[in-house]
């Protein structure tokens, strides 16, 4: 059973220096309760991940067998991802200023819900913009929520941790959603594929009840509620540490986006069809972040993630270099370990490292919003900066392009990016009299 390692090591000791144990017969109950919410934000992981999933390249695949040509679909597609970008930094601000997080998690399930029944009932012009836009804004406050959760259950010294469980049971989701989806548009329909993204959003829902009963009995909310005054907005936005991670983010994200959809159209001129490596290129790389993520997230823990950051940055310019020597299939497969180590590592740096900076000043869901914002610009320029330079260049040019990129965002952390993680004696001293955190399980 996890012990998942919260208050003790950020609460001070009352005044006088002395400690007032908690009451035996109230450990078991509050050790059990926090056991349960921390299973239940497992598989609220998992779910969010399969619901998440049915929203991917199934819809272009849907949409154009309703009839719609590729430049509607690509309109659509837009649409969602610029009110995606948009609504990264309100968000964040709507959910750092919700006390219940778990009601804004319910609700952007919901609102998943109405989106993909939405795409299946009557998949015209107006619903499938609409669908789209509730999708992009619910998804921009689900991700703050989640993260929220985590730091409420495990605290700052122990986000690290959790932030690594997060990640394998999304990429557990991930992997789960693609195959179940895949079989249902295969051999049902591809109208189906909605209709079971609507269904998996109930299990996601039942999934909160043991978080909303822990943070019933905790008394109060879930988030990471300041401990001493509240910080402005500006100054904690401006903050050095915040920005330079911001640029990282985008630098990687934008070498990262493009290069599948580049491999593959090297690998259809050499008269292949890329479909199924493609998918294999996804599966692989989910399967390395199921099996590394936690224990990425416990070296963070003891080493900093500065080191974590440049190691995984350092994967994706070796993967562009080897991507722009060869079409060899098992070649590129075998190359998509790269991916899973960059992945696992950036998937759990990023609400870490904005908790490490602002999980204290009451803005921690607006300057993850921030860093969301970052990595949307990084992610919507560089598919057509990318295909213009294979256009003008060549394939081989666009990849070296690529690795460029992804060797600038690690010359940026390694030169600019400060280590963030938090000392034990900035809680006022508590380290000094709190009790040794327990080590987590091994298998968590």
């Amino acid at each position: 059973m996890l012990q998942t390692p919260a208050k003790q090591k950020s609460e001070p000791p009352p005044a006088g220096g002395a400690q007032t144990p908690a009451p035996a017969e109230s450990a078991g109950p509050a050790s059990a309760s926090e056991a349960g919410a921390s299973r239940g934000l497992d598989w609220f992981n998992l779910f969010v991940a399969n619901i998440q999933t049915g929203f991917g390249p199934f819809i272009a695949v849907y949409l154009s067998g309703q009839g719609w040509t590729q430049t509607a679909i690509g309109v659509a597609l837009s649409v969602g991802t610029v009110s995606s970008m948009a609504s990264q930094v309100p968000a964040g601000a709507l959910v750092d200023a919700i006390r219940n997080k778990t009601r804004v998690a319910a609700f952007s399930v919901l609102v998943f819900t109405a989106s993909a029944l939405m795409f299946a009932i009557y998949p015209i012009p107006l619903f499938v913009y609409l669908a789209e836009i509730l999708h992009g804004l619910s998804s921009c406050t689900l991700g703050p929520a989640i993260a929220a959760m985590s730091l409420a259950l495990a605290g700052r010294f122990g986000m690290a941790v959790r932030l690594g469980r997060n990640a394998r049971y999304a990429a557990v989701g991930n992997g789960v959603g693609a195959a179940l989806m895949g079989a249902c548009g295969q051999y049902l329909s591809e109208r189906g594929v909605f209709y079971l993204t609507a269904v998996l959003t109930l299990p996601a829902l039942l999934a909160l009840m043991p978080l909303r009963r822990y943070s019933m009995a905790r008394g109060s909310a879930q988030a990471g509620a300041p401990q001493e005054t509240k910080a402005r907005v500006l100054k904690v936005l401006a903050d050095r540490r915040l920005l330079v991670f911001c640029g990282c983010a985008m630098l990687f994200t934008f070498a990262n986006a493009p290069l599948l959809m580049l491999i593959s159209g090297t690998i259809a001129k050499h008269g292949s069809n890329p479909s199924l490596l493609i998918g294999a290129c996804i599966v692989l790389p989910q399967v390395i972040v199921a099996l590394a993520s936690p224990a990425v997230g416990r070296f963070a823990d003891r080493h900093g993630r500065r080191l974590v950051l440049i190691i995984g940055f350092l994967m994706l310019p070796l993967r562009a270099l080897v991507f722009s020597t060869t079409s060899n299939a098992a070649l590129v497969i075998g190359v998509q370990v790269l991916d899973g180590i960059a992945g696992a590592g950036f998937g759990i740096l990023v609400p870490l490292v904005v908790s490490d900076v602002a999980a204290r000043s009451g803005h921690f869901n607006l300057s993850l919003g921030a860093v969301g914002f970052a990595i949307g610009i990084g992610s919507t320029v560089s598919t057509s900066a990318a295909g213009w330079v294979a256009d003008q260049f060549g394939m081989r040019s666009a990849f070296y392009f690529l690795a460029c990129v992804g060797l600038a965002a690690v010359l940026l952390a390694l030169f600019a990016m400060p280590e963030t993680r938090p000392e034990r004696d900035e809680d006022g001293g508590a380290s000094s009299t709190a009790p040794p955190r327990p080590r987590p399980p091994r298998g968590a």
